[in-house]
């Protein structure tokens, strides 16, 4: 493995078609069961514009979230058929002729989110930049957001650079080049669950309605790995629908609770916005049928190939050695990848993980089990001395051993 190196800190885990003008008429408002406004028809065939902002309401998004989202225009809701709204020469989920999308940036590193605090309308940047000053925040990412309608349904969609955004999503998304290209390209993606449930295909067109109405190819499906978070667009699509800005923020703060992280973002954004513990068990759904879906995730099942070992030792080892995939590149020893492993000692060890038919050593689905096998292989499974040399082979150092030992223990009054 990689010689003893300074230890890092962190922690797993098309335009709109021209409306009629509106009648005068006076208008009656309805009670619908949940005792809000029910929506209202207004001049004719005119666009639905969903309001409300982001925050927990008695509205199911696809996957199982409870968000309902704002777009800048402050019109009353309606409900449009796409059959209707879409121009009459083309029929919803057209196919087209897909371009090979935009350029993105290669996936560097993988910033696993703890919270994700949600506004009912844009976050003042001075508020970003408070919660940036957080003591243990590391990073933090501020995106446009709004509820669109897509097949008819309502979906909450986030608007984001792809070259930054994909490091906030689970690893298995975040390393389909091809479908951050495809977002770079302006084209979107959503959820496996809105894919599914919206019948949606990839290389189709369908009308997204919203502030503006354009038509939009669905580039691919993913965990997006955020609750009720069905659909990404780019910043450019979003701006030409009317997503508000810096709607939504973010955070990831290594080394400390995510409770305590919740209550300084909530005190610092104030009443109205809602503000999410992304490590609670209600928002921990299993990804691509039940792949893991983050790095505390892939800790968790490599440690059940080496019985008696602790997911938690794993945990440990890729905070020490790559701060869970935030620096994997090669050492000045020349180690890889989010377990750093020497090349060679990789040619023993090294697992196909995701069952892609490559053992990829920069891969984490393959990465961590691959270390789970070196340390089961010298006896971590037996615990005790055995563990402390165990992980003294991962690199020769007792300060090393120590500092995973103790971050293992850490880790274990954290999370269990």
């Amino acid at each position: 493995m990689a010689p003893p190196s300074a230890p890092r800190t962190g922690a797993p885990g098309g335009e709109a078609p021209a409306a009629r003008p509106p009648r005068p008429r006076p208008e009656k408002k309805k009670r619908d069961p949940r005792g809000r406004n029910a929506p209202q028809r207004r001049g004719g065939r005119a666009l639905p514009f969903l309001i409300g902002g982001i925050a927990v309401l008695a509205v199911a998004s696809t996957s199982g979230g409870v968000y309902a989202a704002l777009t800048t225009k402050t019109e009353k809701p309606g409900k449009t058929d796409p059959q209707e709204a879409a121009p009459p020469s083309v029929r919803p989920g057209d196919p087209v002729n897909v371009a090979t999308g935009g350029q993105v940036a290669p996936l560097r590193r993988v910033v696993p989110p703890d919270v994700l605090a949600v506004g009912t309308g844009s976050i003042p940047a001075a508020k970003i930049a408070r919660i940036a000053k957080l003591g243990k925040v590391r990073d933090v990412a501020a995106v446009a957001g709004g509820a669109v309608q897509l097949q008819g349904r309502q979906v909450n969609a986030f608007a984001v650079d792809p070259s930054a955004f994909r490091s906030w999503t689970p690893p298995g998304t975040a390393k389909k080049t091809d479908l951050w290209a495809a977002l770079a390209g302006n084209q979107f993606v959503v959820s496996p669950a809105a894919a599914q449930q919206l019948q949606l295909n990839r290389g189709y067109q369908y009308p997204v309605v919203a502030r503006t109405m354009p038509r939009l190819t669905m580039g691919g499906s993913g965990p997006l790995g955020l609750p009720g978070i069905d659909m990404l667009v780019s910043r450019k699509s979003g701006e030409e629908m009317g997503l508000v800005p810096n709607v939504a923020v973010l955070v990831n703060a290594p080394g400390v609770s995510p409770g305590k992280v919740v209550q300084a973002v909530t005190k610092i954004l104030g009443p109205g916005t809602s503000v999410l513990n992304l490590h609670d068990t209600k928002y921990q759904a299993p990804a691509d049928g039940g792949r893991p879906g983050s790095y505390l995730d892939l800790y968790k099942q490599a440690a059940k190939s080496c019985p008696g070992l602790s997911w938690t030792v794993l945990a440990a080892i890729g905070q020490v050695e790559s701060d869970h995939g935030r620096n994997a590149g090669r050492s000045s020893a020349g180690a890889l990848g989010p377990m750093q492993f020497l090349p060679s000692t990789w040619k023993a060890y090294g697992v196909d993980g995701d069952g892609d038919g490559k053992a990829d050593i920069t891969n984490p689905y393959d990465a961590i089990p691959g270390a789970a096998k070196y340390l089961c292989a010298n006896g971590a499974g037996r615990g005790g001395k055995q563990l402390y040399r165990a992980v003294w082979q991962y690199n020769h150092a007792d300060w090393y051993v120590q500092k995973v030992l103790n971050l293992a223990n850490a880790y274990s009054a954290r999370y269990e």
